[in-house]
């Protein structure tokens, strides 16, 4: 095993081989076996048997990337979390509109999904009431859309529930989405789209 995530109800393992293996609630799909039967065990996940580079869980979503830089995600869907441009959950993976190439992370919040390009440029899709898309709106976005200000300085992502951070070049940070707690670090409690 060489990489291991935990969402809502549910655990993720990459394995050596590329493959990846899923375990526990299964209520929306989250584990990418085709089904929605809680396992006890892991289970492959549906055509990631081999190539996958990261995996990624949020609460009732799975998201990972390929070795040939493609985003899938599966599970819950409701806002849109999966970035397929719909709102239906799915029990196996889908690719990310859009983003069949290129991606060189990915990161899940409770109901929203990020991904860092190769080119540093953030792209993020799902629940945005709190601006955790960081789109300059408060608008669900069913497919990718790209965080302003952030076109090729990125360099690493964390997601909270409902907030979403990034490590730019250079070192600096830069928060958005919810801040009723602080999270952002701009000593406010304002939220920032």
């Amino acid at each position: 095993m060489v990489g291991l995530t935990a969402g809502g109800n549910h655990t993720g393992a990459l394995l050596t081989t590329g493959g990846l293996k899923c375990w526990g609630r299964n209520g929306q799909g989250q584990l990418g076996d085709g089904t929605t039967a809680q396992r006890l065990t892991p289970v492959d996940v549906s055509g990631l048997t081999s190539g996958v580079s990261f995996v990624d869980a949020g609460y009732r979503q799975t998201c990972a990337f390929t070795t040939s830089g493609g985003a899938k995600c599966w599970g819950q869907n409701t806002n849109g979390q999966l970035g397929d441009g719909t709102t239906t959950n799915r029990t196996p993976p889908v690719d990310v509109s859009g983003l069949t190439s290129g991606v060189a992370g990915i990161r899940t919040g409770n109901f929203h999904t990020c991904a860092r390009l190769t080119s540093g440029a953030i792209k993020c899709w799902g629940l945005n009431d709190d601006g955790q898309l960081g789109d300059g709106t408060t608008t669900q976005r069913l497919t990718p859309v790209a965080v302003s200000g952030i076109t090729s300085n990125g360099t690493s992502m964390a997601m909270g529930s409902a907030h979403s951070c990034t490590r730019v070049t250079g070192g600096g940070l830069q928060c958005w989405g919810s801040n009723s707690h602080g999270q952002l670090s701009d000593d406010t409690v304002t939220h920032s789209t």
